[in-house]
Order: C-alpha cells, then sequence, then structure tokens
C-alpha cells in the first residue's frame, strides 16, 4: 500500500478526511482556472459527472507534471439541480439565492476523484449522492448562514453535511464522504492494491 500522497487541493475538509484515515499526504494547491474550464464544457454540453471527472483530472495532471513519481490526488465535486450546474458562491447574497434555488428540490451531489502520475490519470472514480431540502422560509436560510463562517460557505458551497448543513435537508441518500468531497473508500481500495 502507498502510504504517501499528493492532494492537489487546499481543500481543509479533504485534507481532513485523509488524516482521519491514516493517508499522510503533502498538500500541493492546483490553483487550476476551475470557472474557465467549467464555462467551456458547459458550452460543449458536458455532463455533470463530466464536469466534475475533467476537474478532478486537471488538477491531479497540473501538479503531477511538477512532482515526478508521486501519485497525486485531484478532487472535484458539482451540485447538478435537474441538468443546471450550481457552483461556489462569491458572497453571502449569491449564497442565500443558491439555498433559495435548492429550497424543497431534490438535487445531485457529484464528485470525482483522479490519481495521476507524471503528468496522466492512471485512476478515476466518480460518485453521486441525492439529497432532498427541507421547504425553510427565506428567514430560516438566513438565520442557517448567519451560523456559517465565510472560511466555511467560500470553501464547501452552501452546506456543510457535517455541520449545520445536515438541518436543511429532509432526505439524504448516498455516503457522506461523496458529499463532503472525497469518496474515502474507493481511495483506500485504490490505494491498498497498488503497486
Amino acid at each position: 500500500m502507498i502510504n504517501k500522497i499528493i492532494l492537489a487541493s487546499k481543500s481543509k475538509i479533504r485534507k481532513d478526511i485523509l488524516d482521519l484515515n491514516k493517508i499522510k499526504c503533502e498538500v500541493v494547491p492546483s490553483n487550476v482556472d476551475e470557472d474557465t474550464m467549467k464555462k467551456g464544457l458547459l458550452k460543449e454540453k458536458a455532463s455533470p459527472e463530466t464536469i466534475s471527472k475533467s476537474l478532478a483530472e486537471l488538477k491531479a495532471n497540473k501538479v503531477s507534471q511538477k512532482k515526478a513519481g508521486s501519485l497525486v490526488l485531484g478532487a472535484d465535486s458539482v451540485i447538478d439541480l435537474k441538468g443546471k450546474i450550481i457552483s461556489k458562491p462569491v458572497d453571502r447574497e449569491e449564497a442565500l439565492s443558491i439555498l433559495q434555488e435548492l429550497n424543497g428540490q431534490t438535487h445531485h451531489l457529484i464528485s470525482s476523484v483522479c490519481i495521476s502520475q507524471n503528468g496522466s490519470m492512471i485512476w478515476n472514480y466518480t460518485d453521486k449522492a441525492t439529497l432532498t431540502m427541507k421547504h425553510l422560509s427565506k428567514e430560516d436560510l438566513k438565520i442557517y448562514l448567519s451560523k456559517i463562517t465565510d472560511k466555511a460557505l467560500y470553501a464547501y458551497n452552501v452546506y456543510q453535511i457535517e455541520g449545520e448543513g445536515r438541518s436543511l435537508f429532509s432526505k439524504i441518500e448516498g455516503d457522506e464522504d461523496t458529499i463532503m468531497g472525497l469518496p474515502i473508500k474507493k481511495i483506500k481500495e485504490y490505494l491498498n492494491n497498488y503497486k
């Protein structure tokens, strides 16, 4: 088994999940321009799964080109609301608008992971969870947002399933690690069998 990888992300929650699972990692953010890439893929009518996988691969490949021989893990998550991709909010006003859009709706959260070596993908996995948000008043949504720090809000999209965000949902189907952005069981399976 591999006991050390490089994480091509500055996501604290992804690093925490790896630490919790005793996978040592060095953090090397990819600094990929996700928005430009996403816009290009949307123009090509790419599926949410393709967008998530492509971004995870781009991040892993970019960092692995500079880190010869190392295994580099890239990850990306997207919210798919009836075919519409919802990105991270840029401010609290947009966060409220996103929550209002998701309010009372069922959406999918898609997480992709990719492991690259020497600039090329050698493994990838994409998983999807389904979440149904309660019908909440605008006031309830504002109260929820007031409890979330800026750092958390901009890092993890508009809800954190491991914290306050759980209270927003009437139904959650799927792997919680997928919802948090890192389907760790599949990553461990791959690393355990890596030769």
